[in-house]
Parts: structure tokens; C-alpha cells; sequence
């Protein structure tokens, strides 16, 4: 996966993937989370949906919606949901996953002069 490659090229960023809501539940339960990155489109729900889930089970992991529906409904809906962040796939990739660091990085309280130290480590969750 090319978000996940991207990502990981810095050493304070782990990141796990799901196939799924139903898997990315089990993943969360299992293990604690910085941020949570879901696409849109999914299996079985979409990322609104997932948010909603997410919020009836009191989840407070900050979560960005990555996306390639650019619809502004779809991003209104994201944040009256409760997202930090929604951010549209397409265009460069190197320039749209830079991005996405960014705002993982804004969502977990942690800035660029901070990525350098060992002990602070993320763990980014998407189901994409």
C-alpha cells in the first residue's frame, strides 16, 4: 500500500491496516491508536459510517477522512461527524501523502522538530 510505504519511510511512524470497519474495531480494541485514517469508500460502510461507529463507542482518536470523493457534502458531513481532518486523494501522491504527514502529525499534538525524538511514536490506523 503506498500511504502505508510513504509513511513508514520516517522511523516515529508505525502504521496498521484494516480491510476492513469490522477488522479495524478489532484492531482498535487490541491496540491504542494516535490517529485514525479511513478512505471513504469501504467495504460494507462508508467513512462517515465508520466515524459514527466510532463515536457511538466513545472513541476520541482523532480521525481524518482521505479520500478521492471531493464532494463538499461529503467533507461537511465529515466534519459535523466529529473528523479532524479531510484531505482529498489524487493529484501528485508524493505531494497528497506529505500532506497527510502533516495532519497526522497536526491531530497527534506533534511538530516537525518533535518527529525526531524516539520516544514519541505514532501509530497511525487506516482502513483504507
Amino acid at each position: 500500500m503506498p500511504v502505508k510505504k510513504y509513511l513508514e519511510r520516517r522511523p516515529d511512524i508505525s502504521v496498521s491496516v484494516a480491510s476492513s470497519v469490522e477488522n479495524t474495531l478489532k484492531l482498535i480494541e487490541a491496540t491504542s491508536f494516535d490517529v485514525i485514517i479511513s478512505d471513504y469508500q469501504m467495504p460494507g460502510t462508508d467513512g462517515i459510517g465508520f466515524l459514527k461507529i466510532l463515536k457511538e463507542k466513545g472513541c476520541a482518536v482523532p480521525f481524518i477522512l482521505f479520500t478521492g470523493r471531493g464532494r463538499e457534502e461529503v467533507m461537511t458531513e465529515a466534519f459535523d461527524c466529529g473528523a479532524m481532518f479531510f484531505l482529498q486523494k489524487g493529484g501528485n501522491p508524493r505531494s497528497r501523502f506529505t500532506e497527510l504527514e502533516f495532519k497526522i502529525r497536526e491531530a497527534c499534538g506533534q511538530y516537525p522538530a518533535e518527529a525526531l525524538v524516539p520516544e514519541k511514536r505514532l501509530h497511525c490506523n487506516t482502513a483504507l
